[in-house]
């Protein structure tokens, strides 16, 4: 049979255990959410160069017909 102060050990451990947890999810997510405004970014930057893209196309094509 467990004893009080053994109880109360493993309770204390299992407080610190589930704290630590809960200490890596926060950490998991903040990381998260900067790779989600990275990949937003990237997106963002992505349109404007196809963007680019397509006006240079355009002035080609526009300078063959020329």
């Amino acid at each position: 049979m467990t004893s009080p102060a053994e109880l109360e050990r493993k309770v204390r451990q299992l407080d610190n255990d589930v704290q630590s947890i809960y200490e890596m999810l926060a950490t998991i997510e903040a990381t998260q959410r900067r790779q989600g405004n990275r990949l937003s970014e990237i997106v963002s930057a992505q349109a404007e160069q196809g963007v680019k893209l397509d006006e240079i196309l355009q002035l080609l094509r526009d300078q063959r017909r020329e």
